[in-house]
């Protein structure tokens, strides 16, 4: 059936029969209806600006209208509001000559209404042309999409009489129905999807990625470029014939970004306003109200969040401010905004539109960015386990702050204040703090040393990366407080670098050197990720992993150097093995005294190592050599501690 195609794009232009033509026609068939019964013409009928003269009794014969008129006088005016006008009244006055109507989409909806007005019904003649376009309507209209898109299009100047007539409702639950049909493919036609928002759901809010979505299926283009009362009645439908929510809420986001945000409407809603004679004031009125009636179809609450991105909440406040409506919507879209906003993008975030505002401080978009995360952190404010949307909440306030935190005229005192609106304990890791902090530094050059440790009191070190870390202790422009407290902690991180690294090689080699691997693998659980085989080529890259992970800034020249040196070692290691073995009984007790010697000493050693002070920005391995020699010596200690172990193991007694 074709209600189950995909439709065309409509265009509706006029019928295809021209009233110059049909007015011709009448005009033949009022003169041969003269010759055939020889009567003249005696009846006057006005239709707005036009006259036609006609014959009394076929207008009585099938008009009950006419019928009565026509007892009393011989000049009939019809109301100005006749449905459809003169052209629709010519091809009436050719039906009741006797000659075929040509009814197609574009005219049955006016014959119906004009047919009902003058009462041509079957009391007055069989197959009258109310009961022709009716059945038109119902057989032939009503099972084409494209068909019943026309009617209801002409609806819109037709009307009360086509709502009294239910051709309105006929026409909205038709196209519900085959809307339904459509996304359901019982026939299994589609060979793609139906088109949805999840595109949008992992990237910010784009008018024009929404037009590209909507192309794919004409069927919902053609349903929003319905006028909103018609529109409106069609989702109501689409909902009780049970269409699901997921594609449901889409439709009505693309609606809204057709007449509300796009950027080609506004300029038809203008050019509309002033072809009317209306000012911009009543085209914005228009729109807030279009606004309005949008949210009111759009279900509230958690249940569109994986429906409607946040991102067009965030347009459609944004284009409130601009049309300056009323708080009610306002408030809507803010309450909406919170249920959504750890899963929003940043990008989506209100900002001034004007390219010279400076004052972002004092603008109404910052004041609106404040409220949305208030709302949020008090909405949250009463649960015992704290949401995981707080973190992600936080990282994009701070992102939001580096954006505005370059206004000059921002006070220290207003920038704290935006800082101090979400709550310090969402923020696990500083290092967004401490790029807002930044940025408001470098663009308010004449901060004095006290404003600037006021506005960096809630910059805590310790919740800084090391890259971050490292980069706050090198910046000249921070107060001198925080450079300190980075610089210590700095230094803790160094201590833990070096005994990390120290300990791993250490039990990484020592058990098998010793041949007693699992004795090695038992003392850290670090030690039990890292050990493996010195003998084998995964070894190198082990190294390279762990000091990638303690020092993510040393080069890949380094790497190659010390992977290339590590390789020469084993290979040395396991020659002294070998010798090891073959080394007569006698020499144990030496070696074993001297072992005892040695191994005492590279523990304190090992130790002094550990202690090693300073801050992982200031260490700079400068040469390749020298960090491989600072290895090689780590090496030398743990063949040492290899061999003692070694001469503990049982001696072979010789006949």
């Amino acid at each position: 059936m074709e209600a189950y195609n995909s439709p065309k794009e409509s265009s509706i232009l006029s019928s295809p029969y021209s009233s110059p033509n049909l007015s011709a026609l009448l005009k033949i068939k009022i003169i041969s209806w003269s010759q055939e019964t020889g009567l003249p013409v005696t009846v006057r009928v006005r239709v707005a600006e036009k006259s036609f003269n006609l014959h009394k009794f076929p207008l009585m014969a099938k008009s009950g209208y006419f019928k009565r008129q026509l007892n009393e006088w011989q000049e009939v005016e019809l109301p100005t509001n006749f449905p459809g006008g003169s052209e629709t009244f010519v091809m009436i006055a050719l039906f009741i000559y006797g000659s075929s109507t040509f009814i197609d989409p574009f005219n049955v909806a006016s014959l119906k209404c004009a047919s009902e007005f003058l009462e041509m019904t079957e009391s007055y003649a069989s197959g009258n042309l109310s009961a022709r376009t009716d059945l038109y309507l119902n057989q032939v209209v009503l099972q084409s999409w494209d068909d019943t898109l026309i009617v209801l299009q002409k609806c819109q100047t037709l009307l009360p009489w086509a709502e009294d007539l239910l051709i309105v409702s006929r026409c909205i639950e038709s196209l519900a129905f085959m809307a339904c049909m459509e996304i359901l493919d019982p026939e299994r036609k589609r060979d793609r999807p139906i088109a949805s928002l999840e595109a949008l759901s992992s990237r910010p809010w784009s008018t024009e990625v929404v037009k590209e979505i909507v192309s794919q299926d004409l069927w919902i283009k053609d349903l929003i470029a319905l006028q909103f009362g018609f529109f409106k009645r069609i989702v109501c439908s689409l909902r009780r014939q049970g269409m699901k929510e997921k594609f449901v809420s889409p439709i009505i986001v693309f609606y809204a970004n057709k007449w509300v945000l796009s950027k080609k409407t506004r300029r038809f809603w203008e050019c509309l306003c002033d072809k009317e004679g209306d000012n911009v004031t009543n085209s914005s009125d228009k729109v807030v109200e279009i606004l309005k009636d949008i949210l009111d179809l759009l279900l509230v609450g958690e249940k569109t969040s994986r429906v409607v991105p946040v991102g067009f909440y965030f347009a459609m406040l944004a284009r409130s401010l601009e049309l300056g409506g009323q708080n009610e919507g306002k408030i809507r879209l803010q309450e909406q905004i919170v249920h959504l906003l750890p899963l929003a993008h940043v990008e989506d975030f209100l900002l001034p539109k004007k390219p010279n505002e400076l004052l972002v401080s004092t603008s109404a978009e910052l004041s609106v960015m404040e409220s949305v995360f208030l709302s949020y952190v008090s909405s949250v404010a009463g649960n015992q386990t704290p949401p995981l949307g707080n973190t992600i909440v936080a990282e994009l306030w701070d992102l939001y702050l580096v954006r505005v935190a370059r206004d000059p005229s921002m006070t220290a005192k207003k920038f704290m204040e935006l800082v101090e609106i979400v709550p310090l304990s969402y923020r696990n890791c500083h290092d967004q703090l401490y790029r807002v902090m930044n940025v408001y530094i470098l663009a308010h050059p004449n901060l004095s040393q006290d404003e600037k440790t006021t506005v960096s009191k809630y910059l805590i070190c310790q919740k800084l990366s090391q890259e971050v870390c490292i980069e706050a202790v090198q910046n000249e422009f921070m107060p001198l407080r925080l450079i300190v407290q980075a610089l210590f902690v700095q230094q803790l991180n160094t201590q833990r670098v070096f005994r990390d690294c120290s300990e791993s090689f250490r039990f990484a080699y020592s058990g098998d050197l010793s041949g007693s691997l699992s004795s090695s693998r038992v003392l850290t659980s670090k030690a039990r990720n890292l050990v493996e085989s010195p003998f084998t080529e995964g070894s190198a890259c082990l190294i390279e992993k762990e000091l990638n992970l303690q020092r993510p800034d040393i080069t890949r020249d380094e790497y190659e150097s010390t992977s290339f040196r590590i390789q020469n070692l084993e290979q040395e290691l396991l020659s002294l093995k070998n010798s090891l073995k073959l080394q007569k009984p006698v020499k144990e007790t030496e070696e074993i005294t001297e072992l005892s010697t040695k191994h005492r000493s590279f523990s304190k050693r090992r130790d002094a190592f550990g202690e090693v002070t300073g801050c992982v920005g200031s260490v700079n391995f400068a040469s390749q050599r020298k960090y491989a020699g600072k290895l090689l010596k780590i090496f030398r200690r743990m063949s040492l501690f290899g061999r003692g172990k070694l001469k503990r193991r049982p001696s072979v007694s010789v006949s």
